[in-house]
């Protein structure tokens, strides 16, 4: 069966929620799409594919309704959110100007003039290229629309002022009131909202173009005639790259010669220095800030970290929160729902007063003030904001969801070693009648062990200069230890009922040895031979300075704190005393961790856990929020919600605050679009608001939605 694909299309022409949503219904109705997701914020559309689609129908497909789309190719160039926005920004900023010099001094001449039908036809002839000219986009789009059989907030706009114009001729000769001017300022007021929301949304874009203007764009190659200056597109895996102080790292790769402190902050969000040395990992976008180094590319183009972290970014950004939805169900009707109720207000109006102005103006105020902009703004530009703003400071959110899901967890689980330590085990005691023979021993067989003890032990050896032997034999068994063959001699490197259960006698100077280190803080552990025990080894991890203060923090916010850690309990409760955690879950197998995680959710608790994203990934997935503490290399993780670029387990509060801040948002938002909408209609059907204010109402509605959602950015400074 051949996996799904994933096409991203940039889509011109959407002004509202309800375009968003009539392209996502063509897509899905198109074969071979399973799903579509269609981003107004971001102006693209995500479908997901079988091998039977074309994407050239899909383009057509939303040609057809009005739309343009374009296929994103991978690799080629695209122009940045930022610069669509810009160029957008330019282009109503103008109009909106332009406008802004016909429609005041027509005002002007509505309010001071003279009531003399010259002075009204000057005012006629100042309103028209205002209403045919810089409005024609509004004309344009709606007869796009109506031409496919749909309707949008241009529709609204367009039936309004033409509405107010049309009225104006027929009563400019039928001496009646006219009013021109509302016409001219309904389109001035939606021009300048244009403008203002543009610019607004190319400040929300700004973090992802941010991150892709962070790359170096050209590298510096050794080859065979030496040093050699290419642009970053023609860079290959195995190529050279000399780095001196102060530049990028042009992409990925591990350190070939030399050795530096690295810059690697708009990665992580941590700003300390980090030290990188022979066949250490360097990503790109990082910035040596010492000696001259030679990097041999290992990752290029979209596998790169910065280009990982920039798609889960995207991702984020164009999938949709639940709480959206409603607001979706309800912008989809909206427009044909407002037209009904305008044309309702026109006849009351009429029936009621008689007066034909009268029942024009409150009819088309009611157009004008019920576009549902700000509803279709409220949950993506804070998701886009949000999701932004996670990225600077090392927190990658994959889903809209996570938002939702964030501000019901009232219990973060974290698994002790890499976040509440700093994972880097060191040999701290050794207690036997031969230290060296037993410690030579230990590390002969922990040698072959990636496991983070069996490297503190193989490092304590190596310190103490103690030669080590080659194994045969050798088993690892999780969670309990390891054993070999070391020069004839079977060693077992373990805790205690392993050495018991493979018949190791174990004796009480060992076992109280074994016990002083454990009431110490230690990670302690036996290695046996020839039958019995013979010492004991206590190796410990130091916590991190930021532990406490988060555990802190979490309990401050009325989140409960525990640690899940394979330690024994003395051990594992030194850490929770030191930390001030008081729920441990000690002696904890890897494969047991998703089960402990399913009792607590059993037990009606909202889990957010957080650990090793490879090693964890049963445990993350079974929680309603996994924090996946990835790095460079692997922030693509598939398991979790959440991607934690470094193990500073601040990220994982500020992940959670910021969550729930992003939240706090949308559900502002939402207030206020419904709010808006709910008080207004009724006051425009009522003949209390005029339809140059409700447009300026409108307009502005859109834009305090997209200013609320930028408060985002200053999170956390």
């Amino acid at each position: 069966m051949t996996a799904p694909e994933t096409l991203t299309f940039d889509v011109e022409g959407m002004t509202c929620a309800t375009c968003a949503l009539r392209i996502e219904r063509v897509l899905g109705k198109q074969e071979g799409v399973s799903t579509a997701v269609v981003n107004l914020t971001g102006k693209e559309a995500r479908v997901e594919v079988g091998p039977d689609a074309d994407p050239a129908d899909l383009e057509a497909a939303i040609a057809r309704i009005g739309y343009k789309a374009s296929l994103v190719v991978a690799g080629e160039e695209r122009e940045s959110l930022r610069e669509r926005y810009s160029a957008e920004t330019r282009y109503q900023g103008v109009r909106a100007a332009l406008a802004a010099g016909f429609t005041v001094p027509a005002f002007g001449l509505s309010m001071l003039g003279p009531d003399e039908r010259w002075v009204i036809a000057v005012v006629w002839a100042l309103v028209t290229p205002v209403e045919f000219g810089f409005g024609w986009q509004f004309h344009r789009n709606a007869a796009i629309r109506i031409r496919s059989g749909g309707a949008n907030m241009d529709t609204l706009v367009s039936m309004g002022t033409l509405a107010a114009y049309g009225w104006s001729i027929w009563a400019f000769f039928a001496d009646q009131p006219v009013f021109f001017e509302t016409a001219a300022w309904i389109v001035t007021f939606i021009l300048l909202g244009r403008f203002f929301e543009a610019r607004s949304k190319g400040r929300a874009s700004r973090a992802i173009t941010s991150l892709l203007e962070m790359g170096a764009r050209e590298a510096h190659i050794l080859g065979d005639d030496g040093e050699v200056t290419v642009p970053i597109t023609d860079l290959e895996i195995g190529d050279r790259m000399i780095i001196r102080p102060g530049e990028k790292v042009p992409t990925d790769g591990v350190v070939a010669e030399g050795g530096s402190a690295f810059d690697e902050s708009m990665l992580t969000g941590e700003s300390k220095p980090v030290d990188k040395g022979l066949g250490d990992e360097v990503f790109g976008a990082t910035i040596n800030q010492q000696g001259l180094v030679i990097v041999e590319a290992t990752r290029i183009g979209a596998e790169t970290a910065l280009a990982q972290i920039v798609r889960l970014v995207e991702d984020a950004q164009a999938s949709k929160a639940p709480v959206q939805h409603l607001a979706d169900r309800i912008s989809a009707v909206f427009v044909p729902a407002v037209i009904l109720i305008s044309l309702g207000t026109l006849a009351v109006w009429l029936a009621v007063s008689g007066e034909v102005s009268d029942a024009v103006r409150s009819a088309v105020a009611v157009m004008i003030i019920a576009c549902p902009c700000a509803l279709g703004l409220a949950t993506p530009t804070a998701i886009m904001v949000g999701s932004g703003r996670g990225a600077e400071l090392g927190i990658l959110f994959k889903s809209a969801q996570v938002f939702e899901t964030t501000r019901d967890i009232d219990m973060v689980v974290f698994d002790k070693t890499g976040t509440l330590t700093v994972g880097a085990m060191t040999l701290t005691d050794i207690t036997a009648d031969d230290p060296d023979t037993a410690l030579r021993l230990a590390a002969s067989v922990e040698a072959a062990s990636e496991h983070p003890i069996g490297r503190a032990v193989a490092l304590g050896a190596e310190e103490r200069e103690l030669p080590l032997s080659a194994v045969t034999d050798f088993e690892a068994l999780p969670g309990r230890g390891v054993r070999a063959t070391v020069d004839g001699t079977a060693v077992v490197v373990g805790k205690p009922k392993l050495l018991a259960d493979i018949g190791l006698q174990i004796p009480r100077s060992v076992q109280d040895d074994l016990e002083a280190m454990e009431s110490a803080g230690r990670t302690a552990f036996l290695v046996g031979w020839d039958g019995a025990a013979r010492a004991a080894l206590g190796v410990s991890d130091r916590v991190r300075p930021t532990s406490a203060v988060t555990v802190q923090e979490l309990t401050a916010d009325d989140i409960r704190v525990a640690m899940l850690t394979g330690d024994n309990r003395t051990t594992a409760d030194a850490i929770a005393d030191q930390l001030g955690i008081d729920v441990v879950f000690a002696e904890v197998d890897p494969g047991e961790k998703a089960g402990e995680i399913e009792r607590l959710t059993a037990a009606g608790l909202r889990i957010a856990f957080v650990g090793d994203g490879v090693n964890d990934a049963p445990a993350l997935t079974k929680a309603d929020l996994g924090m996946a503490v990835g790095s460079g290399t692997d922030v693509a993780i598939e398991a979790g919600d959440v991607v934690l670029l470094s193990g500073d387990p601040q990220l994982a509060l500020g992940a959670i605050r910021l969550a729930r801040a992003t939240f706090r948002v949308i559900r502002q938002n939402l207030f206020w679009a419904f709010a808006y909408n709910t008080a207004a209609i009724p006051l425009a059907a009522a003949g209390i608001l005029h339809p140059a204010i409700a447009g300026a109402a409108m307009a502005m509605s859109s834009v305090s939605v997209v200013t609320n959602s930028l408060r985002l950015k200053r999170f956390g400074r």
